[in-house]
């Protein structure tokens, strides 16, 4: 039988948006196991970064911006060694932050779902270290993120392929792909990087994409197209529709690395295949190309499925969300969703949703 608790406020999820929350709720004088709790699935800090293939650098990545109060720890990211494994860097410096807040992170616990019991919710968790527990709160912060949810396109063929078919969550190596043929699917910075990483290593590389790509050559960060994508993103939340992708309005930003990729000829996409065949792709002008391999570099979608017994999730795909806050259910949160996504955004978010919690409490 499930042990019981009962808490005002539980978090889901120790990465950028849940510990800001957390972060903003300590500075509110909420006590980290008494008054929240702060639920983890991974094995260990650094959210979704601690799965992340080896060879990733926070130099080729997305940018990491720092947590709320970070700097009281003497800690950046922007000054962060970045010949170190990004997933090692980021790891390091959350514990660390964790520690120092005093966020007591309960991992690695897994939440299987969210249910209504009368006025309060019940949060039905799994953990070999912990067992079974249902912890009763009054308040939900869901800040799952998306790796747990990849996104993979189907395509005609796709189970016939007799190849490898990775995604970017099970991605390890560019070594495992030694000598091979790779198609690489995907418009955003992780297909770039798989690209980069995989030449000189697979026997040849074909890249695919379902637009053409937008390159940034500013060589700054482009804040009208950042501020369009992240008004695209709340308009979908606000509107329960799927989310959009984030790159396809702020293009992908052209470093030294990627030009030097484009002026070689490697970052040069094909339009998307039409079909998957046993040994490779098929295009839609009838030319075919052999493959040992298919790496999906094709995103994630939000993490929702343990808020199904909610029913918060719309017709149009989405969930209703607006300023963090679910217009559904107003006992739940939603932090780094939509337009919350990026880490800034993230960050910026956990003050905005932790004054609405402080208000329900």
């Amino acid at each position: 039988m499930a042990s019981q608790l009962t808490v005002p406020v539980v978090i889901i999820g120790a990465g950028q948006a849940g510990l800001s929350v957390a972060h903003y709720l300590r500075k509110f004088h909420l006590v980290a196991g008494t008054d929240f709790v702060v639920l983890d699935r991974g094995p260990d800090a650094g959210g979704a970064w601690q799965h992340r293939w080896p060879a990733l650098r926070l130099g080729t990545a997305h940018r990491v911006n720092d947590l709320p109060g970070m700097s009281a720890l003497g800690i950046s990211f922007d000054t962060a060694d970045r010949s170190r494994p990004a997933r090692e860097v980021v790891a390091e410096y959350y514990h660390r932050y964790e520690a120092h807040f005093d966020l007591r992170v309960v991992r690695p616990v897994s939440v299987t779902s969210v249910a209504n019991r009368g006025a309060d919710l019940v949060v039905s968790t799994r953990s070999a270290a912990y067992g079974d527990q249902e912890i009763s709160a009054h308040v939900l912060v869901n800040a799952s993120g998306t790796w747990g949810a990849p996104f993979l396109p189907h395509y005609p063929g796709a189970e016939s392929f007799a190849g490898q078919q990775v995604h970017t969550a099970t991605f390890t190596s560019a070594e495992d792909f030694a000598g091979r043929k790779v198609v690489v699917v995907g418009g955003g910075t992780s297909a770039i990087g798989f690209l980069l990483e995989l030449e000189g290593v697979a026997a040849e590389l074909t890249w695919a994409a379902r637009r053409p790509i937008d390159w940034v050559h500013t060589g700054e960060l482009d804040l009208e197209g950042a501020s369009a994508a992240v008004a695209a993103q709340d308009e979908a939340a606000r509107s329960g529709r799927a989310l959009p992708s984030i790159v396809s309005g702020t293009g992908v930003p052209v470093s030294r690395r990627i030009a030097a990729g484009i002026e070689r000829g490697l970052l040069v996409a094909e339009p998307m295949f039409q079909a998957i065949e046993p040994h490779g792709v098929r295009w839609a002008d009838g030319r075919f190309t052999e493959a040992d391999a298919i790496v999906w570099a094709t995103g994630f979608r939000p993490e929702l499925r343990h808020l199904a017994p909610l029913r918060l999730r719309e017709k149009a795909g989405g969930v209703t969300v607006g300023a963090g806050a679910s217009w559904t259910d107003p006992r739940i949160f939603f932090a780094g969703y939509g337009p919350q996504a990026s880490t800034i955004g993230a960050a910026r978010a956990g003050r905005v949703i932790a004054r609405q919690v402080m208000a329900l409490l």
